[in-house]
């Protein structure tokens, strides 16, 4: 006669299911929100906590002994882990995977879209500066007012996703790590709208990538604001800003487990040397793997107190440089192909030396888009700046040398915003 009996199995946290009955952690109890000393995932809010907390748990199994003993009863994990372990991951995290993807079409033109994403725009600004701020002094963190303006972010990218993107380029040094979290969920918004996932994910995304950076928040502003290279005491200070978001999160009242992750993991690796907790493959969360690009871009390509911007095309080849270790394999070569090789707004240098500004792309020929020139070949202003099509057949012997960042030669892009709108649908 057969009998069942309990054992436990250690199941990496990527690999945990609904149903299944979790005995033991990888680290005490009391490190964790959970309330009880062993329970049953019931939920994908669950997976997403213990992956928060853990790297791998213990699990309730039953076995079947006897004369005919078949072996482990449900439940068992998903996949066999031991095969391939250091292996990059080239698929979205289980558990969290979008189910299915969606083809969006812009709903209105650009300069429309430009015209009435200003206000979003701006409130999205006011609430990154104010939530930093008020986080400094000891303020709560509101996340249903965070959620609102997210709604409003993702909105505009639904209607037309270069718009706020196009806005999002015009950046100011003063204001750095605040109008980065605003970046971030800009840009998180619109990968993730390429990406077709579905309206509630984009949401997510956008709003993990608006609190990703909560936790500098209890950074100190020496450490924060130093124009030189950190000590390494001063570096350690800094990455604790991942934990202090998990924290900051944790205590806010409201269901956004997701952030709570994305602001944990967003500098963990894939190759396992990130932090805080060197989590490596699958065990990092899809978001998180989803933010840390664009929080990479907008960075690189942003003017730091301790760094000059780099163009999006030297940002990009430092991303393709880190498929695999750092960055998921997949999603990076996406990214790239969602910024583009030349975006609406950037700034480049064309064959003879002159300044443009990209305005609209052509669809046909990524490397030829239509540009605004704001500068003869010695880079000094035109009175009137040009519109020029480099897809014309009569402007081949015109072509773009390289992308070069916004502030080359005293030009910004904010300055021409109006001109390049009434030019673009030309």
């Amino acid at each position: 006669m057969n009998r069942y009996e309990s054992e436990e199995v250690a199941v990496s946290v990527s690999d945990l299911e609904i149903g299944m009955q979790v005995t033991r952690l990888d680290r005490p109890w009391e490190e964790t929100p959970f309330l009880l000393q062993g329970f049953v995932i019931q939920s994908m809010e669950d997976i997403h906590q213990l992956r928060t907390y853990c790297r791998q748990v213990y699990i309730d199994v039953k076995v079947e002994h006897g004369p005919d003993r078949k072996g482990p009863v449900h439940p068992r994990p998903s996949k066999d882990t031991s095969k391939n372990k250091d292996a990059p991951p080239t698929r979205f995290t289980p558990g969290d995977t979008p189910k299915r993807k969606v083809r969006y079409l812009n709903q209105v033109s650009f300069r429309d879209a430009v015209e009435s994403s200003r206000m979003t725009f701006d409130s999205a600004r006011q609430l990154a500066t104010a939530m930093m701020d008020g986080l400094r002094i000891g303020r709560q963190l509101d996340i249903n007012e965070c959620r609102e303006v997210v709604r409003n972010v993702v909105d505009s990218v639904l209607q037309n996703d270069s718009a706020l993107r196009y806005l999002a380029m015009i950046k100011h040094k003063d204001s750095y790590t605040a109008e980065h979290s605003m970046n971030v969920c800009i840009l998180s918004a619109a990968f993730a709208r390429y990406l077709g996932l579905i309206e509630p994910e984009i949401e997510r995304a956008a709003l993990s990538g608006l609190l990703h950076d909560v936790g500098k928040s209890r950074t100190p502003l020496e450490v924060l604001n130093k124009p030189g290279r950190l000590t390494r005491e001063e570096a350690y200070i800094m990455a604790e800003h991942t934990t202090h978001g998990r924290d900051i999160l944790m205590s806010a009242k409201g269901d956004h487990l997701v952030a709570v992750d994305v602001a944990h993991s967003h500098h963990e690796r894939l190759d396992g040397q990130g932090y805080p907790r060197g989590l490596s493959g699958f065990q990092i969360p899809y978001y998180a793997r989803l933010v840390a690009l664009t929080d990479a871009f907008d960075a690189m390509t942003s003017s730091r107190c301790y760094g000059q911007p780099k163009s999006s095309e030297q940002a990009l080849k430092i991303i393709l440089r880190g498929v695999g270790t750092q960055f998921d394999s997949d999603l990076a070569r996406t990214f790239v192909k969602f910024i583009g090789f030349y975006s609406v707004g950037t700034l480049v240098e064309l064959s003879a030396g002159q300044l443009a500004m990209v305005i609209r792309y052509n669809p046909g020929d990524f490397h030829r888009p239509k540009v605004l020139v704001l500068s003869d070949p010695t880079q000094t202003p035109l009175q009137q700046p040009l519109p020029l099509d480099l897809s014309d057949a009569a402007n081949q012997a015109i072509a773009i040398r390289q992308e070069v960042p916004n502030g080359t030669a005293g030009f910004d892009i904010s300055d021409y915003i109006g001109t390049s709108m009434d030019l673009a649908h030309l």
